[in-house]
């Protein structure tokens, strides 16, 4: 062991305010306001601010929180699509030491209430599009947070149901608010709920300095330069918009919001703003390769797409790289901030025919800058596969872009994090040039347009039906959403129910989304202890 009493380099070298400051990603928007106080933020259709204006709206957002009794470690949610509110809500919650729980807008009212719940939210800003269903949700909890309402004045529909609106609130903040950096970046900066392996999400949470050096990750991955100006087809609540928020205020980028992901709003859009960057899951990839001639027309610059979700196929990324789309393919997981993977591209491989090169993008890649390890190993004994393309193990990360834990939930954190890697779950080979390949993934969950789906949590809902004797629920592979539910059922003896019926009565019962869109009747093959095989039910889902 070294004597640090005899070590020069740890004598009278200590940290203080001149050589250290915690890593956090407010420290970006504070720069892109100074140096480029007059350059565009963030356009929402005709609306346009700059990046003075947008980290003003940030300050007087935190301000009135903090008048509103919001205080360090509460948590503030928002439910909205991909709007200028929700991007400030990216800095300026934290500025006051509170945490962003960004929700994903296609929860029904009992998931939403259970994060509410389960998150303690001081806190909803609600999107009149989501009203609804967040009336119903808050009716459903004992501790009522303050509802304020995002009025967005280029949507017709939805009621207000908060105490004030979003521009009403803010003006009640200073526009010279003072905030200081976080006193330790382990401090957490958002909560991001996954649905896991169970029906009950569980609530991921992020500290400031991994949302730091994944939004600095992301700007090296993918080669953006400054100035990018980036569509937002990837929800803001799905991983904080894999800390793209953050990244576009390093490099000063301008953020174009888009309500609907519809290819028609898209192509518009890298028409009318020069858009030259947007992510999305290979369904929005697919969604695009299918749009009509006129639809693409009069695209003449480069644009870059980063894709991940369920593993894309390469005929799609083919079709978009003849389109003249340059696709970087990344993958990760809520636990690790986004994207933690990436497919990183080698000048040798330009000289490949396209199918070549396309397959070669479908793998997931190797580690990304900012992520300090990446294994393919044996589950249990984390013993790494060997690289030959072949042998299947699970991936493991670990580093600055992992989460701290799942919030409350002790017992599963130390599960995910044994042996001192975190546990993906998913199943992969390892090549020889060190890139990684998913093959299965050994969770049932289904990833059906970037979104995961709980097999237990449609199961369970099944399990409601008076008809159904049992219930299994796989996924399907799907040309449009990657992945669907299918559901495989054994129908009470003198019973009888259609796949309609049944469809219908998950629709009710849960998120549209996740109800199965095919129901197959029959026995369920089990082993001798009575599990259900859903090995064998995958294969016969997915029979040609």
């Amino acid at each position: 062991m070294t004597n640090n009493n005899h070590n020069p380099y740890m004598m009278g070298l200590d940290k203080n305010a001149a050589n250290y400051a915690a890593l956090s990603p407010l420290s970006f928007i504070q720069r892109a306001a100074s140096v480029y106080p007059n350059h565009v933020a963030v356009v929402h259709q005709d609306t346009k601010r700059t990046w003075a204006e947008t980290y003003t709206r940030t300050l007087k957002l935190a301000s009135a929180l903090e008048k509103n009794g919001v205080v360090k470690g509460d948590t503030v949610a928002v439910m909205a699509p991909n709007l200028p509110e929700l991007f400030e809500a990216h800095f300026g919650v934290p500025m006051v030491g509170a945490v962003l729980n960004a929700m994903n807008t296609r929860l029904d009212a009992e998931a939403i209430a259970f994060i509410l719940q389960h998150g303690e939210a001081k806190v909803i800003i609600v999107d009149r599009e989501f009203s609804e269903v967040v009336s119903r949700a808050v009716k459903m909890i004992q501790h009522k947070p303050l509802v304020i309402d995002i009025d967005d004045p280029y949507y017709d529909g939805g009621e207000l149901i908060g105490a004030m609106d979003y521009e009403a609130f803010i003006a009640q903040g200073e526009s010279d608010y003072s905030w200081s950096l976080p006193e330790d970046e382990w401090d957490a900066i958002t909560l991001n709920y996954t649905s896991g392996t169970t029906g009950n999400p569980k609530g991921v949470v992020y500290h400031h300095r991994g949302a730091y050096l994944n939004a600095v990750s992301n700007l090296i991955s993918w080669d953006m330069g400054a100035h990018p100006v980036y569509l937002w087809t990837l929800p803001m609540f799905h991983c904080n918009g894999w800390c793209f928020p953050w990244s576009l205020a390093a490099c000063a980028g301008v953020s174009v919001c888009l309500r609907h992901v519809r290819a028609d709003d898209i192509y518009n859009a890298i028409r009318k703003d020069k858009v030259n960057h947007f992510c999305g899951a290979p369904i929005v990839l697919n969604m695009l390769n299918n749009a009509t001639d006129e639809m693409k027309a009069d695209i003449n610059h480069q644009v870059k797409v980063m894709t991940a979700g369920a593993p894309p196929p390469a005929s799609v990324i083919q079709g978009m790289e003849e389109m003249g789309f340059k696709v970087t393919h990344v993958y990760g997981l809520t636990e690790t901030y986004g994207p933690s993977v990436v497919c990183a591209w080698h000048d040798e491989w330009n000289d490949k025919t396209s199918e070549e090169q396309s397959r070669l993008k479908s793998r997931q890649g190797v580690k990304v800058p900012m992520q300090e390890g990446l294994m393919v190993a044996h589950p249990e004994t984390l013993v790494p596969v060997p690289q030959d393309g072949k042998t299947i193990g699970e991936i493991f990360m670990r580093g600055n872009l992992v989460m701290k834990g799942y919030l409350k939930n002790p017992t599963t954190t130390d599960e995910s994090f044994e042996g001192g890697w975190l546990h993906s779950g998913d199943l992969a080979v390892w090549h020889a040039d060190g890139y990684i390949d998913i093959k299965d993934r050994s969770k049932d969950i289904i990833i059906s347009g970037g979104e995961n789906i709980s097999s237990v949590e449609v199961e369970d809902v099944l399990y409601r039906h008076r008809s159904i004797m049992e219930a299994a629920v796989v996924a399907q592979q799907d040309e449009k959403w990657g992945e669907v539910p299918c559901a495989f059922i054994k129908v009470k003896e003198g019973e009888e129910v259609t796949a309609e019926e049944i469809i219908a009565f998950c629709r009710d019962n849960m998120a549209r989304f996740k109800a199965p869109k095919k129901v197959i009747f029959g026995d369920l093959p089990k082993t001798s202890t009575g599990k259900i095989q859903k090995f064998l039910l995958r294969d016969q889902a997915n029979e040609k």
